[in-house]
């Protein structure tokens, strides 16, 4: 099987997400070619999440200008929605504790297109539908380097079960199922112990060398990442209260966001 992956570029220039209660995040510049591993870094609250969603077409961004896979956002926001997909994002896309990996497995698989060719092969009882849903958990799973041999249970190990790594690892391979130009991973270094932070950066490297484009929020990632950052950096700062003191109008902070905020701004923009 051909693994290779035709990623998305990525651009965005000075883009912005505004809530009821202010920016989630704001000013934000991304020039990624595809392959590349985009690490997103900011304390909790600087719009890391609504970054996400915004570059995938789940939510509005209502400042600037921005292209995934050529696709202006937010006017083409449906279609980057078909080309991206969403792994370990909380309240978005969450793992159900009390399901299985497989079941997990075979509801995001009959999620999937149709299968080209005869109404009847695309039905889920079909021959050619069944081969063509194994193969396409099978290369998910490869991918994302999770191996059901050595779960508990195999695939009737549920979620609650999983160790950490382990349903972050199932998370990228349903994200990865129908074959995204970018993936898009939330809190990749949360609970995770130093090793295993290490582990999970390398897989998402790993599938950048394959050709897919993947944008991660989290620490502790690797040096060759193009990081880009959802506040101001301390220097940045300087420079904003420079300007503040020659200019007294008032301006919002935007480092100081609060997951409150963000989640205002995530309703006020809305999500598919």
């Amino acid at each position: 099987m051909n693994t290779t992956r035709q990623g998305a570029a990525v651009h965005a220039d000075g883009i912005g997400v505004e809530g009821p209660r202010g920016w989630a995040f704001r000013a934000v510049d991304i020039t990624a070619e595809p392959g590349t591993l985009i690490a997103v870094q900011g304390p909790s609250g600087s719009g890391r999440t609504c970054l996400l969603l915004a570059l995938t077409g789940r939510m509005r961004i209502t400042e600037g200008e921005a292209t995934v896979a050529g696709l202006a956002l937010p006017k083409r926001m449906g279609s980057v929605r078909s080309r991206t997909a969403l792994a370990h994002v909380p309240g978005v896309a969450d793992l159900e504790p009390a399901l299985t990996v497989g079941e997990h497995l075979k509801e995001r698989a009959l999620l999937g297109p149709r299968i080209q060719g005869s109404p009847l092969a695309s039905l889920p009882w079909g021959k050619r539908h069944k081969e063509a849903t194994r193969a396409r958990v099978d290369a998910a799973l490869a991918a994302a380097r999770l191996d059901p041999e050595t779960l508990p249970k195999g695939l009737r190990t549920t979620v609650r079960d999983l160790e950490r790594i382990e349903a972050l690892r199932l998370s990228v391979a349903l994200g990865l199922m129908h074959g995204p130009q970018l993936l898009a991973v939330d809190d990749v270094d949360l609970k995770l112990a130093d090793a295993e932070r290490t582990e999970a950066w390398q897989l998402l490297r790993d599938l950048t060398r394959e050709g897919l484009t993947v944008m991660a929020a989290g620490d502790g990632a690797p040096e060759d990442a193009l990081i880009v950052r959802t506040a101001r950096t301390a220097a940045e700062a300087a420079e904003a209260a420079e300007a503040a003191e020659a200019d007294p109008t008032p301006v919002q902070d935007d480092a100081h966001t609060t997951e409150e905020e963000a989640a205002d701004a995530f309703a006020e923009a809305g999500r598919s």
